[in-house]
């Protein structure tokens, strides 16, 4: 990998600017002319070290769920399981992981009622019990990647703000994510491959550039956007071993640990779920990436040794294999 793709992976992880023309702005950074910029892009993007170029949708603050599900998938039936799963469009992400439970999928649903339908009908497909982990605390979410596992979390400057933000009380701004849902519909799979991207998102609409601009900000401001930029495909930047490590904290110490948890360095992402007892005791999650399965091993060791003897048990969830990865989608 050439040192233009490789920094426009390690510093364009978020805060792609919204101007006229950002190329021109990343190729400020990167040292590099605008169509040299996007011409790596699509290259990254093409053989797969890119998983997607965008915003970065947080659907809760858009009125919709997200939660995590499992099923133990019979070794004989997997493969039909995995079907009968991703033929749902409210899976986002499937993984085969090397546990009982081995079959972790991300529902994201348009409504909280859509969350229990969507477990319903996934239990009735597949014949099997589908057990739901909503999110009942969120200690840290950050899944930014630096190309060779060097670090997880790399420093990413903030996107410039627009010339007009857009003051909104919270119910202004309820309203005003409703309006914009045509934006978010055409931006959820991506921002064009283009010089121009909000030009040709605008001519999409029938709008302006400046509109589009003006949209997307409102939609950070607001928090529905976690981010604009670049999504690595970890395993081909060198992250080889991907690790759910989950934990049995006393419940009177969650909270505080958790913190702790999602403060490490190499944690992408640290929530507390619910327990499902007796089949599964474990209510601290905890997302840790590393070059081999001995350095995520290592960092599971830290975690260990942060939460003491408020840890009864753990166990480290390997993903083996991507069955689904498609992201959030809202449909119009």
């Amino acid at each position: 990998m050439d040192e233009l793709k490789r920094r426009l992976i390690d510093e364009w992880q978020g805060g792609f600017p919204l101007v006229q023309r950002p190329f021109a702005v990343v190729g400020d950074r990167l040292e590099a002319g605008e169509a040299a910029v996007l011409q790596a892009l699509r290259e990254l993007l093409a053989d797969g070290t890119l998983t997607r170029f965008g915003p970065l949708y947080q659907i809760e603050r858009l009125g919709g769920a997200f939660s995590l599900a499992a099923v133990q998938a019979p070794d004989a039936e997997f493969e039909r399981i995995t079907a009968l799963v991703n033929q749902f469009p409210q899976v986002a992400h499937n993984y085969r992981r090397d546990h009982a439970f081995n079959m972790w999928f991300v529902l994201a649903t348009e409504t909280p009622d859509g969350m229990t339908e969507a477990i319903e009908h996934i239990n009735a497909a597949t014949g099997l019990p589908v057990f739901n982990f909503p999110k009942e605390r969120e200690y840290f979410i950050e899944a930014r990647f630096a190309v060779g596992a060097r670090l997880v979390k790399p420093p990413v400057s903030p996107a410039p703000r627009s010339s007009h933000p857009i003051p909104l009380s919270e119910k202004e701004k309820g309203v005003a994510i409703q309006a914009l849902k045509p934006l978010i519909l055409a931006t959820q799979a991506g921002l064009p491959l283009d010089l121009q991207p909000y030009h040709a998102l605008a001519a999409q609409l029938d709008s302006d550039a400046e509109t589009v601009i003006a949209g997307l900000q409102m939609l950070l401001d607001a928090g529905a956007i976690r981010r604009i930029g670049v999504v690595p495909n970890h395993y081909r930047i060198g992250y080889a071993a991907n690790g759910m490590t989950v934990w049995d904290v006393a419940d009177a110490a969650v909270d505080e640990l958790g913190a702790q948890v999602g403060a490490l360095e190499f944690v992408t992402h640290c929530y507390r779920r619910p327990r499902h007892q007796p089949d599964w005791p474990y209510n601290l999650f905890a997302m840790a990436h590393g070059a081999s399965r001995e350095e995520v091993n290592l960092k599971a060791d830290r975690i260990a040794e942060l939460l003491g003897g408020q840890c009864r048990a753990h166990a480290i969830l390997y993903s083996t294999r991507i069955l689904k990865k498609t992201g959030l989608r809202l449909h119009g």
